[in-house]
């Protein structure tokens, strides 16, 4: 594990260029395995996860060459050899289970882990995955307290309608109904910007899908995918990362490839709090000396509030950097989880730091902006942006604080002390 030192109450400013997006690369990788041929990534994150996946790929046989210092890797799995798998997938992830489909495609046959993890938001079922790979042919066999997948050949066509949008559970559907035989329709699919992107890259491979960024995806099946060279697109979650670094901090910090199409809402979840994101071309910008205050709605009787769900709501995963801003913020807003039921149990850390937070139930809390902050230490959870939004109000307090255990951080932002750092921060990693 290991801390973040932080001597905080300077303005961040500067001009950042993003990473790769992690929930983009890992199903990406993943989609490799459905073809023999070489497939060229580039903009690919230096993250602790991609390395599990390269990792296993090469256990298996695979042939990996990956330069983190470009950023570039090529695999190729001509030569995987499925004699070596002991049946455990890469732990310590929760994008494991992203292995499922390209896994029973190639081998017909699956354990099922009893180790794939992600962070603690809240429980993470396996059902959904289930549920679409048997729709599409798979069968699930049960032996005592072991469960294995297996697959006759190939996934057949055929129309499924998920209780909620998944985003995992979509990229996987997308997978297995790539190569399947026939027609295969998907009703309340996920279409966040990286579930939009696996699918581009899979049209890329020569898949045949419609349907891209709305609810519903139509795929037809086709008999094999070629390879490629794909650059992978900036992550929208590291670009508003540092952009409410420079807001919180009363900075001016500049975010290149910003993706300015997927910041209307974004962008407006940002003014609920008195903060303007200027976008030139595709770099965003946020001015210098904002300030921090909740804008009134229109309807007076309304507590002002930023609700978070499936895209093309407001991000869930973003929620944490806004609740950071609001702590700071003049006024009072509401914050609307409505995916995980462990998405807000870290505001006692948040505390710690002075904030007033109630905590209506495990979906609504409510932040009290303008109190009182005071350098101290907390611990952060294993969720990536609560440990970011711990940072920020850490670099917002004159003084030094310390979060502890923010390593989770390494998971999505690969250099995120270096990049502070180039934006005018004092802090470090105490390992």
């Amino acid at each position: 594990m290991a801390d973040l030192i932080v001597n905080g109450g300077k303005p961040l400013s500067g001009t950042i260029t993003p990473s790769g997006n992690k929930n983009s690369v890992l199903p990406i990788l993943c989609a490799t395995l459905l073809t023999d041929e070489p497939v060229t990534l580039r903009n690919v994150p230096n993250i602790t996860d991609v390395e599990k996946l390269l990792r296993f790929f090469a256990e298996q046989g695979s042939y990996v060459s990956w330069n983190p210092a470009a950023c570039t890797l090529t695999v190729c799995h001509k030569t995987f050899d499925t004699a070596q798998l002991s049946g455990e997938l890469p732990a310590g992830m929760r994008s494991s289970v992203l292995l499922f489909a390209p896994l029973l495609q190639r081998m017909g046959s699956l354990r099922l882990p009893t180790n794939a993890k992600g962070c603690s938001l809240g429980i993470r079922e396996l059902d959904p995955h289930l549920e679409i790979l048997e729709k599409l042919g798979a069968r699930l066999s049960r032996n005592g307290g072991q469960h294995s997948l297996t697959l006759a050949q190939r996934f057949r066509g055929a129309r499924h309608w998920p209780d909620y949008m998944s985003v995992t559970a979509t990229e996987n559907f997308a997978m297995a109904a790539t190569l399947a035989k026939g027609q295969s329709v998907l009703i309340n699919a996920a279409s966040e910007p990286h579930v939009q992107e696996l699918c581009q890259v899979l049209v890329g491979m020569g898949a045949q899908i419609t349907g891209i960024g709305t609810s519903q995806l139509v795929i037809d099946g086709v008999e094999r995918l070629r390879g490629g060279e794909f650059t992978i697109h900036s992550d929208h979650h590291e670009i508003v990362t540092f952009l409410a670094l420079g807001a919180i901090t009363g900075g001016e910090v500049r975010v290149r490839h910003s993706l300015p199409q997927h910041f209307d809402l974004i962008g407006r979840a940002f003014a609920k709090l008195g903060v303007a994101i200027e976008h030139e071309g595709d770099t965003a910008r946020v001015p210098a000396g904002q300030r921090l205050a909740v804008a009134a709605p229109f309807t007076p009787n309304l507590l002002p509030r930023i609700e978070a769900a499936p895209w093309p709501y407001f991000p869930v995963d973003l929620l944490p950097c806004m609740i950071a801003l609001a702590a700071r913020a003049e006024g009072t807003v509401m914050f609307w989880n409505k995916v995980y039921e462990g998405g807000f149990g870290w505001m006692h850390e948040l505390a710690k730091f002075g904030a007033h937070i109630v905590v209506s139930d495990p979906h609504r809390v409510t932040v009290f902006g303008a109190r009182p902050l005071h350098p101290t230490v907390v611990d952060a959870p294993y969720i990536i942006r609560a440990a970011v939004a711990l940072y920020m109000v850490a670099a917002s307090i004159p003084g030094q604080s310390i979060v502890k255990n923010a390593d989770t951080i390494r998971r999505a932002h690969p250099n995120f002390v270096e990049n502070l750092r180039h934006l005018g921060a004092e802090v470090e990693w105490r390992e």
